[in-house]
């Protein structure tokens, strides 16, 4: 059976600038909180815009590394990795209570959250972290990764996510941005993707091969150059289908 509604959700404030554009037709979003892009500023900008749209609110850890983006590995201790993403979640809840908005959920950032996917040791930190937090949040996460299994060990609410404008490899790890069919460019190949993930609740890898995943929202990358109107598509294809982005 075909969802009436699913949601989206979109990297922001990570200094792209298009967050104006992108919030009418998105649902979530997880906000960068100066691990790897943003600052006190454009995290309340942002939240300003999320509230103004209605668009639930999720921040967006990562490893301290603007230089890289978070798209690399850190050596870092357990220790001060938990105070990196604890300070970076701390930072946008002030703004939150400042404006009266719930945090909604927490999705880790890049290298960070491409490692919580297999490494015990990294997921278990973020869970540490999240129960931390005093009000009830919900943690994105890939189906069959291990912050997946340990989130619900501990009771952690979870939703499960695939990326619309990612390719997959066989084992549901990313395709590393290293490689040129990393990422999904063309308006017709991202709906594709989006809608084999609804429809048959498997998605077809890189190597053309169909594997089970469970899907409950679907990110679309902010700094992807082609956002907006891979997004703006992508509302106009789901109508045709009578799903909302909701």
């Amino acid at each position: 059976m075909i969802p009436k509604t699913i949601d989206i959700n979109v990297d922001v404030g990570e200094g792209i600038g298009n967050e104006s554009e992108l919030m009418p037709f998105i649902s979530s979003c997880n906000i960068a909180c100066g691990g790897h892009a943003g600052n006190t500023d454009t995290m309340r900008n942002v939240v300003k815009l999320a509230k103004k749209y209605r668009v639930k609110i999720g921040a967006h850890p990562s490893f301290p590394d603007k230089v890289n983006f978070g798209r690399i590995n850190m050596e870092m201790s357990n220790e001060a990795l938990f105070k990196s993403i604890k300070d970076q979640i701390d930072d946008l809840v002030a703004i939150l209570d400042e404006e009266q908005e719930p945090l909604h959920h927490v999705k880790p950032h890049g290298a960070l959250y491409n490692l919580a996917a297999v490494d015990e040791k990294i997921a278990h930190i973020v869970i540490e972290v999240i129960k931390t937090i005093s009000s009830p949040v919900k943690l994105y996460v890939p189906f069959k990764s291990e912050i997946e299994k340990l989130a619900i060990s501990q009771n952690i609410p979870i939703i499960y996510e695939a990326f619309a404008d990612r390719n997959y490899n066989d084992d549901l790890t990313l395709v590393s941005r290293k490689k040129e069919a990393a990422s999904i460019h063309n308006e017709n190949h991202l709906f594709e993707h989006i809608f084999y993930m609804i429809l048959k609740q498997k998605v077809k890898t890189i190597t053309g091969k169909d594997i089970d995943i469970k899907v409950q929202t679907f990110c679309i990358h902010g700094d992807n150059p082609n956002a907006v109107n891979l997004i703006k598509n992508l509302e106009l294809r789901l109508k045709k289908h009578s799903i909302q982005i909701k």
